[in-house]
């Protein structure tokens, strides 16, 4: 029996944690692990950050990224390479950035079970959501 081709995309939406890569101000690339969440339909991968990060920082400055995930077993890997666009952080627990997050942990996540604690850590927190369109997807089984 043949093993079914690989699917970089498959394995992009079923991994919640990856490598984040940011370009620092000096050209070297900055790397931060991260829980993403990739809509396969839309070819949007997000992930939820805190202003003052690094990441944060260096995508106010240039919005170019790459996702890496793995297979647990580590014979599989994808990267996603895209524009990112950050939203936030929001200061009022009701405005359009801090929706952005709740719409971001609805279709990662599901419904929580405290809305309000939710929006309140978001804003206190200064919490932000990149939303990175992908443009371009490679990766390989290696067994």
């Amino acid at each position: 029996m043949t093993a079914a081709p690989f699917d970089p995309r498959r394995l992009l939406a079923e991994s919640r944690l990856g490598v984040l890569a940011t370009i620092k101000s000096d050209g070297r690339p900055q790397l931060s692990p991260v829980m993403p969440f990739y809509d396969r339909e839309a070819e949007i991968v997000y992930v939820s950050m805190n202003e003052g990060s690094a990441k944060t920082a260096n995508l106010r400055r240039d919005p170019r990224a790459a996702l890496e995930v793995t297979s647990p077993d580590g014979w599989e890997w994808a990267t996603a390479e895209g524009t990112a666009t950050l939203t936030g952080p929001g200061t009022d627990r009701h405005g359009p950035e801090v929706e952005a997050l709740v719409e971001y942990y609805r279709i990662a996540a599901g419904e929580h079970p405290d809305w309000d604690e939710y929006r309140s850590v978001m804003v206190s927190d200064r919490r932000v959501l990149m939303t990175m369109r992908v443009e371009h997807v490679y990766g390989a089984r290696i067994r």
